[in-house]
């Protein structure tokens, strides 16, 4: 189990070798979540509220496992990712032999309504809603039930110019927001608090046909959630 801490580089060294999908699928927004927004995410989650190290970590709509195996790198006990998609979770087997992570990451092949159990921590990059309005709330709904701490990327409906233009020209900058109105009422129905927000850039490829730009950059929030 890793003890002493991760550098920076390494992590990123390490996420690098995670291969995305193949053969993503518009309609599940099948964007592998970027290098340094993974980074970002766990170095936060572990070495800023202990959440990785000794734990029991479960990733939601896992993709092909950046993530659940960052997770492994750093010292949770254990990963376990969980994807419908059956492409995804072959990428992710195979991304876990080529780490040598076999023996702390699991991988399932479902929809998310087949966990049951609690985790220590749930890590997630789920869909936005853009092609299916309102697909991340049964996600957030889930990791509030399964995790005692969730980690959760959502797209900001913020409209910082300043924050937005100078993240354009640092991609490592974050900054603690506020959670969304609709948000926060959503997860206090479903038993959870928001413990903090923060923003960052995250920029996606061209991917599918209906892309018009090389790469799409965008303002994404970073939800801490303790559920109760």
């Amino acid at each position: 189990m890793q003890k002493r801490l991760v550098r920076k580089l390494d992590l990123e060294m390490f996420l690098s070798r995670v291969k995305p999908h193949p053969s993503p699928r518009a309609s599940l927004e099948q964007y592998t979540i970027p290098v340094d927004v993974a980074v970002t995410m766990l170095q936060i989650a572990a070495y800023s509220n202990d959440d990785i190290i000794g734990k029991r970590v479960l990733d939601l709509g896992c993709g092909t496992g950046r993530l659940a195996l960052g997770a492994s790198f750093l010292g949770a006990e254990e990963a376990v990712g969980v994807d419908i998609d059956k492409t995804a979770v072959k990428t992710a087997q195979e991304n876990t032999r080529q780490t040598d992570f076999q023996r702390r990451t699991q991988w399932v092949a479902a929809d998310i309504g087949v966990v049951h159990g609690r985790f220590d921590t749930v890590l997630q990059n789920p869909p936005f809603g853009v092609q299916r309005r309102g697909a991340d709330r049964k996600f957030l709904a889930k990791a509030i039930e399964a995790g005692k701490r969730v980690y959760s990327l959502h797209k900001s409906l913020g409209r910082d110019e300043e924050f937005a233009n100078r993240s354009y020209r640092n991609r490592a900058l974050i900054r603690q927001s506020a959670p969304s109105p609709f948000l926060k009422n959503f997860i206090g129905e479903h038993g959870g608090t928001v413990r903090a927000v923060y923003s960052m850039m995250m920029a996606i490829p061209h991917m599918f046909s209906f892309h018009t730009k090389h790469k799409h950059q965008f303002i994404v929030d970073l939800y801490i959630i303790e559920s109760r």
